[in-house]
């Protein structure tokens, strides 16, 4: 796969790109019959979302490896084959779950993995949102730059300058208007009255690298 040809261009920032389809709908349905089957109690349920660490916890003293899943590491290795990291690996999965009507505030994924981030998205669209920090002498704001119509069983890759100097995050609503001239990527019109998109039920899974990690795996995901 030759990923200059799924670089987004209109956004005159390096580097980002989007691939549509990067699973197909048979992989999209065995990987949510595998999520929804994970018992609760491997959930961590935060106020806007819930999320499960696939590979370890990272931490700021690095991460004691855990054993991956094999339907997951069909996919780390996926996103390997892509080299993308270069003489690392991916060998971390955050899974998240967003229902309708919740996201996730604007940040920066910070030190602690390699700068660069791979996410594949289950089952429904979402609009990822960009923006700056602008610091003015004594003031500090948020500035909101463009978004990214992000579709289910896509790739998005996010690195070099908008992996450090842009933050990225999902506004709280359930549902969109794809004629936003903020959004950068091509969206197909759906209908000639409407071309607003309801959410649903949206699980992410994003693929990085931990730099320090521990070489004892350990298996707790059942």
């Amino acid at each position: 796969m030759n990923l200059e040809e799924y670089k987004i261009d209109n956004i005159n920032i390096n580097t980002c790109y989007y691939i549509p389809n990067f699973i197909t709908e048979s992989e999209e349905k065995l990987l949510l019959h595998e999520i929804n089957k994970t018992p609760t109690i491997r959930w961590t349920q935060l106020s806007n979302r819930r999320l499960i660490q696939i590979g370890g916890v990272p931490t700021n003293k690095g991460m004691i490896a855990e054993e991956i899943p094999k339907i997951y590491q069909t996919y780390i290795e996926r996103i390997n084959d892509l080299n993308i990291f270069k003489e690392h690996k991916a060998n971390h999965i955050l899974l998240n779950e967003y229902l309708p009507g919740q996201g996730i505030l604007p940040h920066c994924d910070g030190p602690l993995f390699y700068p660069i981030i791979s996410t594949i998205s289950l089952g429904s669209h979402t609009v990822l949102e960009f923006n700056k920090q602008q610091n003015d002498d004594d003031s500090y704001k948020i500035v909101k730059e463009f978004k990214l119509f992000i579709a289910p069983r896509s790739l998005l890759i996010l690195k070099d300058n908008l992996y450090k100097d842009y933050m990225h995050g999902i506004s709280e609503i359930t549902e969109d208007n794809l004629d936003d001239p903020t959004l950068k990527n091509v969206v197909t019109k759906i209908s000639e009255s409407s071309n607003v998109l309801a959410r649903s039920t949206r699980y992410s899974l994003t693929i990085r690298n931990v730099p320090r990690t521990s070489k004892m795996k350990l298996k707790f995901f059942k």
